[in-house]
């Protein structure tokens, strides 16, 4: 198991600081002071990402169906109230009782949910894994046995932004796409800069460098062709606050730029 490091920020935990989430550290908070004190949209940013991930969850367990979840690199974000996991989002909207299998490379996350998720729950469990080594996540023992891979699953990846080599960035949805079932779902996220102001940019480089240096960033085009051949649901590939909004989902609602991440949910054939 990786070294738990707590003095050096992480971009799981930097959402969940910047949600109101508690799973995180004094680094993360600074984290996200720094980047509100450059450009002050992180904060939202990170709302309109949850509301996102809420959003695709909950059209996947009640629309579709979807009673198995494979989330890579969510960082199980608390959100600001108790019960708002994807994972309760899941059972809060499915008809049965959806399982909820998460992989996660930092191992504080997983450490804390092993130890206040799965012992009060057989419908959650949560494996320590890279996507940035995928054969060895499919591998794992949980991932196979927990998962019933003849049933339809939902991948979502929602750590592309650590994958930097392009052509392994295809291998891994290519290799998620393919080991899923007929009838199953793969939803991304992204992180971009194409809704950043021109006069914010060097700034928000800069502060990457120093804070986050293997953060992978992503046009629409470049993402767009990660998804090519891919089935997409409506509205296609879009700012994450502009796929399927609710009523209720305000975070970045009148600057969808502004929350920084693509989102797309495609359909497995």
């Amino acid at each position: 198991m990786a070294k738990l490091e707590t003095t050096q920020a992480r971009i799981t935990r930097i959402f969940d600081a910047a949600a109101g989430g508690k799973n995180h550290f004094l680094a993360d908070r600074d984290t996200v002071r720094h980047f509100d004190q450059a450009a002050p949209a992180l904060t939202t940013a990170a709302r309109a990402v949850l509301e996102f991930l809420s959003r695709v969850i909950r059209h996947l367990a009640a629309d579709e169906g979807v009673e198995q979840y494979l989330i890579v690199g969510s960082g199980i974000p608390s959100g600001p109230s108790p019960r708002h996991h994807l994972h309760d989002v899941a059972h809060q909207a499915a008809a049965g009782r959806p399982r909820v299998l998460y992989v996660e490379s930092n191992p504080m996350v997983v450490t804390m949910a092993q130890a206040t998720i799965e012992p009060f729950t057989d419908l959650v469990r949560v494996v320590e894994g890279d996507v940035r080594e995928i054969d060895d996540v499919l591998g794992d023992h949980v991932v196979r046995t927990y998962i019933d891979w003849d049933r339809p699953v939902a991948v979502l990846l929602l750590s592309a932004y650590s994958l930097h080599d392009d052509e392994y960035a295809h291998y891994v949805v290519k290799r998620l796409r393919h080991t899923a079932p007929a009838g199953s779902f793969l939803g991304l996220l992204h992180t971009t800069f194409d809704g950043v102001p021109p006069e914010l940019l060097p700034a928000i480089r800069d502060l990457i460098a120093m804070t986050l240096p293997h953060l992978a960033i992503r046009s629409r085009d470049e993402v767009a062709g990660l998804l090519e051949g891919l089935d997409l649901l409506s509205p296609g590939l879009v700012w994450v606050p502009e796929w399927r909004p609710g009523a209720g989902d305000l975070a970045c609602r009148e600057q969808p730029s502004t929350s920084g991440n693509y989102g797309a949910v495609a359909r497995i054939p």
